[in-house]
């Protein structure tokens, strides 16, 4: 069922482009990193084959995915581990919950986990009374912002290092205008060794999960989940169900794709394997749907699932870039966002698909090639068919339709506008009513069509 809200995001990206300093930066880290991805994957020569290898993997495990899932539940029980099943967000909160409170644990440290921000499990906990705190750094800068990521990966990109010293000095009691990032940094390191000295469990997403063997991987570069379930007793890990490969040796394919695509990095820094709890501990796994089953079932938008949230589509999409991440006004931003969300709530999220140029870049850097830009596309006819388009823009669409179908008048009209506009007071375009005009600036038009330039040049007119 939907929701009655609806969120625009060109609404939400007007905030962000406002700082125009803000957005430049914002746009150059971003593409910083994208120039590092391709560095990366050009290293590696057989890369577009990794790329065709990890595709038909996942594929395959989509396919077949309740006999996987089966088998990884068997799996990880031998290996000592509680397996728990979520149909949805509110039962996976209950279900940590649960656990929880039957080992009475009041003090959490969670590594990054974008499944437990889609369902929203840290404010779910602390209205129970749990403390949670976020131990990857960018993380816990959001968390004590009281903001949610604006990237996957890079949660606290739109934020600028004299931000995070204010912040600091503010909740960490650092020196006032400090900006140093080491020295804010090690500040970090010694607020969160407190809360990993005295945590009663340890919660982590997953990267990955192997039917074959009942284990998980979990990727890191500042070794936070590693600590965050190697003190505490209880260990719960949350897995939405599209993560799991069939075989242990398909998991090769994939790390060698991950670093490189999110960060430019051969590989992260830590990449911790989990084979049942640790002595004398508990590993709880819970596994999650909340709606991925129904996109599995969708020939349209099933090999969506197939992302392995490596972040790269945002890292180059010039709309993610310059509009930031909280634009999307969804858990998940970016192009994969735009697909995902509008899955989960199309009434809500019907703008996002049309937060696209269709330049192709996210479908060409995505190292498993989900075809993001012609999802994006049939997104909108989708949008559409749902009645969920605007009536201003269904107007609009349909006057550019009348125009295109008939020759005559769309050179009729090209001539009026190169006449027109050149004379044309720019209130009649940028004003409050015309909603276009808030966020794109006219080209100037040419003197002569192509047509006019063809037949001038060729001595004949070109047949239409």
């Amino acid at each position: 069922m939907t929701t009655l809200t609806r969120s625009n995001h060109a609404d939400h990206a007007a905030e962000f482009i406002a700082d125009s300093q803000r957005t430049g930066w914002h746009d150059q880290a971003l593409w910083f990193i994208r120039a590092k991805r391709d560095k990366a994957a050009q290293s590696v020569p057989e890369w577009e084959l990794l790329r065709d290898l990890a595709s038909q993997i996942k594929l395959h495990t989509l396919a077949r995915l309740p006999d996987y899932l089966e088998e990884f539940e068997a799996n990880a029980v031998r290996k000592g581990a509680h397996v728990h099943w979520a149909r949805d967000a509110q039962e996976h909160n209950q279900i940590v919950l649960r656990i929880l409170q039957e080992h009475g644990a009041k003090r959490i440290v969670k590594s990054k986990s974008m499944l437990t921000e889609e369902c929203h499990l840290n404010p779910f906990l602390e209205r129970h009374g749990i403390e949670v705190i976020d131990t990857d750094l960018g993380e816990r800068i959001v968390q004590l912002r009281g903001e949610p990521p604006s990237h996957i990966v890079l949660p606290a990109i739109h934020i600028k290092k004299e931000e995070v010293g204010e912040l600091f000095h503010r909740c960490l009691g650092t020196a006032a205008g400090a900006t140093d990032p080491k020295y804010l940094a090690e500040a970090a390191r010694a607020h969160l060794r407190d809360k990993f000295m005295n945590a009663d469990a340890g919660i982590t997403g997953v990267n990955f999960a192997i039917a074959e063997t009942g284990g998980f991987v979990v990727c890191t570069n500042e070794g936070n989940a590693d600590l965050g379930i190697s003190l505490p007793n209880l260990h719960i890990a949350c897995l939405g169900i599209e993560k799991l490969l069939p075989r242990a040796r398909d998991l090769s394919v994939f790390l060698r794709l991950l670093s490189r695509s999110a960060t430019g990095q051969p590989i992260t820094t830590y990449t911790s394997h989990f084979h049942g709890p640790i002595p004398g501990g508990q590993l709880h796994i819970v596994l999650v749907d909340n709606g991925r089953s129904r996109i599995r079932q969708n020939p349209l938008f099933r090999e969506s699932l197939k992302c392995i949230r490596c972040g790269a589509c945002m890292n180059t999409c010039p709309v993610y870039r310059r509009s930031g991440g909280y634009s999307y006004d969804n858990t998940i931003p970016g192009p994969i966002g735009s697909i995902l969300g509008p899955l989960q709530d199309p009434k809500h999220n019907y703008s996002l698909p049309y937060a696209c140029s269709l330049c192709g870049s996210c479908t060409e850097v995505c190292p498993v090639k989900i075809p993001l830009a012609q999802q994006l596309l049939t997104w909108r006819g989708e949008i559409v068919r749902m009645h969920l388009l605007p009536w201003t823009k269904r107007l609009a669409m349909k006057a550019a339709g009348i125009v295109f179908r008939h020759t005559w008048l769309y050179n009729l009209s090209g001539k009026m506008a190169r006449w027109f506009m050149p004379w044309m007071p720019r209130f009649l375009v940028y004003n409050r009513l015309n909603a276009w005009g808030k966020h794109r600036e006219l080209p100037v038009f040419p003197k002569h069509s192509f047509r006019e330039l063809y037949e001038k040049k060729h001595g004949r007119k070109q047949q239409s």
